[in-house]
């Protein structure tokens, strides 16, 4: 099983938001990680034929998925950001209305009804209305739909979003379970999420691949870049100018601030550690999330 996006372009005005976007996917999971406006949102949509690329075309299995049409969509399972929902509908309508849709089999809705809603954990309340439910019962019934017709492409946006740990987890390994025979793509800013479920790592920044490799390789790039330093209170504004400072904790012993520097940073009290994504990711897109906030 193949999708092979091919020299993906879309252009919004002067913005490119894709630039030329190649990948070949099979089976696993695939992050997509990047800033807003790097161009995850727009990919997903001219996957899912939401959205038509300016150039460059998506195939499956060596077809093009627009000349396939209906066909191919019947393989997905798309989870967008912002869910459009009946706010009248139950919950169990809801999904029985999606298996409609879907031309799903009355026997087999049934079941995968019965079996996705415990696992989204949503099988307790069956008959409360959409329109009554919290942030995260939505997001949940969002995934739900997604995955009832056991389609082959999975793209989930943001599938964790107001999720509290506990429920995080349990998506994530939900996610994780089904995903052996599918062709999975999650967009997400919340890093720690994929870093240990993903085949491989899609850094998207400005509308192009910055990388495609699984994150043990990307965390491999800033070895020996990542460092602890121990300092009092009073100290930490002059090290926040000096350096990218990625975390700040508090103990007994004082103040502990992660920092990102090519160079073992010139304080009395360093240590270097091992890198995770996050890192990687910041060290990346620093620069971009700075301007966010000023």
């Amino acid at each position: 099983m193949e999708l092979n996006i091919n020299n993906i372009t879309k252009t919004y005005g002067k913005n490119k938001a894709l630039d030329n976007f190649d990948a070949e996917l099979s089976s696993g999971i695939y992050a997509l990680l990047g800033p807003n406006g790097s161009g995850k949102s727009t990919l997903m949509n001219i996957i899912t034929d939401n959205l038509k690329a300016d150039s460059g075309n998506i195939t499956y299995n060596g077809e093009d998925t627009l000349k396939m049409g209906v066909k191919f969509r019947e393989k997905l399972g798309f989870m967008p950001q912002y869910p459009g929902m009946y706010s009248n509908f139950s919950v169990e309508r809801f999904m029985w209305y999606m298996a409609a849709l879907k031309g799903i089999e009355k026997s087999t809705a049934q079941t995968q009804i019965t079996e996705i809603l415990q696992a989204v954990e949503l099988d307790d309340i069956p008959r409360k209305k959409i329109g009554s439910l919290s942030g995260g019962m939505k997001q949940r019934l969002a995934l739900a739909q997604a995955v009832l017709g056991n389609p082959k492409i999975l793209i989930l946006d943001e599938p964790t979003a107001g999720l509290d740990p506990k429920q995080r987890i349990a998506i994530r390994n939900y996610i994780s379970k089904i995903a052996f025979n599918k062709i999975v793509i999650i967009a997400t800013h919340v890093v720690a999420d994929i870093e240990f479920i993903a085949k491989e790592i899609i850094i998207l920044k400005k509308g192009n691949i910055v990388d495609i490799k699984p994150s043990t390789e990307l965390i491999k790039k800033i070895n020996g870049k990542v460092w602890n330093v121990f300092t009092e209170e009073d100290n930490v504004q002059t090290i926040q100018e000096k350096y990218r400072v990625i975390n700040i904790s508090k103990n007994e012993e004082g103040i502990e601030l992660r920092i990102l520097s090519e160079n073992k940073p010139d304080e009395r009290d360093v240590l270097s550690v091992t890198p995770n994504l996050e890192d990687y990711y910041l060290y990346v897109f620093g620069n971009e999330q700075k301007q966010i906030f000023n």
